[in-house]
């Protein structure tokens, strides 16, 4: 595997699968007759959410064909990449390179979070080049929860960094995401492993990678921490019932990191990358493939 470098992923999961809405529903991009379609679900986990990234990598390398992506929070910023084609090892490369003032500007913060999305909207966007959602080769949904009613929201069209950042908008971090006039918050609150919304995108096969692990027993020195850890204990029963609903899910041994710990960037991306391998020859059974 080549050598790993930087990048900021600013996110969490917590949810359940359930009815919700599509908010601007995909574009007309049909498959082949006959022809199988895997998707895989990208779930949230914050920092621990850069294990998705060793995974597609170990994916790409068994050359899976995955046709749709469907991501919750941390998940959406990996899978948004992974949609408008990056490869596995590019974004990996942008992965660790990118400081945490990219991402999260601090100074854009007010009585409703401490964090606004602008950065991260300008980041995602200025990578892909404005490419909206309905232009990326794999049919993609970043899934966020519309606060005002609880429901779950899988973003299909539209601008790409506005999606990703209502996916990633941690209530009491982000600021609420306004986004075609709803106010969005981080879709691990409905949905944490987004299984249902990749069959609703037309999957056949879903694959499902977990990247939440335990709560960490560590004292929490700060707001950001103490928000993320109760995401974690609020979500996790709910994060492995949605997981159980994929035929195969993966789950990166990613409990010695914390989910706050952005400095374990290049750790989290090997373990992904292991629990990858460790998956592919059982893929290869299910699905059939050589």
């Amino acid at each position: 595997m080549s050598d790993l470098r930087r990048r900021q992923l600013l996110a969490l999961g917590a949810g359940l699968t359930g009815t919700g809405s599509v908010l601007a529903q995909a574009g007309n991009r049909s498959r082949p007759s006959g022809q199988r379609v895997i998707g895989i679900a990208l779930g949230g986990g914050s920092a621990r959410g850069f294990a998705h990234i060793g995974v597609l990598q170990a994916l790409d390398e068994a050359k899976v064909p995955i046709g749709v992506v469907a991501g919750t929070s941390a998940g959406s910023l990996v899978g948004a990449f992974y949609a408008a084609g990056f490869s596995p090892w590019k974004m990996q490369e942008v992965a660790l390179k990118v400081r945490d003032i990219d991402v999260a500007d601090l100074s854009s913060g007010n009585k409703r979070g401490m964090i606004g999305g602008a950065a991260l909207k300008r980041l995602v966007n200025g990578f892909l080049n404005n490419m909206p959602i309905e232009k990326m080769p794999r049919r993609f949904a970043a899934v966020a929860t519309d606060l005002a009613n609880g429901e779950k929201v899988a973003i299909q069209r539209g601008d790409t960094g506005a999606a990703v950042v209502a996916s990633c908008s941690i209530p009491g971090v982000f600021i609420p995401a306004l986004f075609e006039g709803r106010e969005l918050v981080d879709g691990g609150l409905t949905s944490p492993v987004p299984v249902a919304v990749a069959r609703e995108l037309g999957a056949d096969t879903v694959i499902a990678v977990d990247v939440g692990g335990r709560p960490s027993s560590k004292p929490r020195s700060g707001l950001y921490e103490i928000i993320l850890q109760s995401f974690e204990i609020m979500g996790r029963s709910l994060a492995q019932l949605e997981g159980k609903s994929a035929n195969l899910l993966i789950q990166p041994q990613t409990d010695r990191y914390d989910s706050s710990d952005f400095s374990a960037r290049k750790e989290m991306i090997e373990a992904g990358y292991l629990a990858g391998q460790r998956a592919v020859p059982e893929l290869r059974r299910r699905l059939g493939l050589r």
